[in-house]
């Protein structure tokens, strides 16, 4: 029987470790039939090939954030234990160690990188909407904000609909710093892509750099929004009055 603690010490040094074994067995003691059934209906196989491989064992995502939390201090090699899991539940524990690590002010630059590192290279990992959602805008987009961000237009050319919205989502932590051209670029590049998930995270960012520069958000629809995929367009208009985003719909309806 699994003892409900949070972490184990070793006898050597006195200091707690924090294991992807330990993170699995608690988590385990965390399933729920409901949550499970829930899973099946809300997480549907579709041409956008989510969760196709994936096994599920029924624990709230609330409750996975919060025990993730409690493990923010696993290391780099237990966190990618974790992503290797067939378990959904588990490798959105792993991405949500990263995200807690990369949000601390605490976490030292090496440590920022290697979580960027980490995320790129086990990207086959990272192999769903909500794992890329749950981590990519402080992983990626905070560790990028500084830097260099060709990574993210060679994602957002890849083949792997996963790299393309993590292209995407990471622009979001741009955005909330002010900083929309990469958002606005990103966008103009995925237009054309044939996933409805592009398009939704498309749409979420192209809503967001307009909230923040909504001049610019005008310009970019005047000239795509015929063309746009008509998601995308639906939710980079949502926070307009009735009358700007009837236009903008009117110009997809019209064309």
């Amino acid at each position: 029987m699994v003892k409900n603690k949070k972490t184990e010490t070793t006898a050597e040094t006195g200091k707690q470790e924090f294991t992807a074994m330990q993170f699995i067995e608690r988590l385990h003691t965390l399933r729920s039939p409901v949550e499970y059934k829930k899973y099946q209906r809300y997480f549907k196989f579709s041409d956008s090939q989510p969760l196709q491989d994936d096994e599920f064992i029924g624990v709230r995502m609330g409750l996975v954030f919060a025990l993730a939390k409690e493990f923010i201090e696993m290391p780099l090699n237990e966190i990618e234990k974790l992503l290797e899991s067939p378990i959904h539940e588990v490798r959105v524990g792993a991405v949500s160690i990263m995200d807690f690590q990369a949000r601390s002010k605490k976490t030292p630059q090496e440590q920022r990188k290697a979580l960027f590192d980490l995320y790129i290279r086990r990207h086959d990992r990272i192999n769903s909407w909500d794992l890329v959602d749950r981590s990519a805008p402080y992983v990626v987009g905070g560790y990028l904000f500084d830097k260099p961000r060709d990574i993210l237009y060679k994602l957002a050319g890849s083949k792997n609909i996963w790299e393309r919205r993590t292209a995407i989502v990471s622009t979001l932590y741009f955005v909330g710093k002010s900083d929309v051209d990469d958002a606005f670029r990103i966008a103009e590049i995925l237009l054309n892509d044939d996933q409805a998930l592009i398009h939704k995270a498309t749409g979420w960012a192209l809503r967001a750099a307009g909230d923040k520069d909504g001049q610019r958000l005008y310009l970019f629809l005047d000239q795509h929004a015929a063309s746009m995929p008509r998601t995308a367009l639906r939710y980079a208009t949502e926070h307009f009055d009735k009358k700007q985003r009837d236009h903008y719909l009117g110009m997809k309806k019209a064309r």
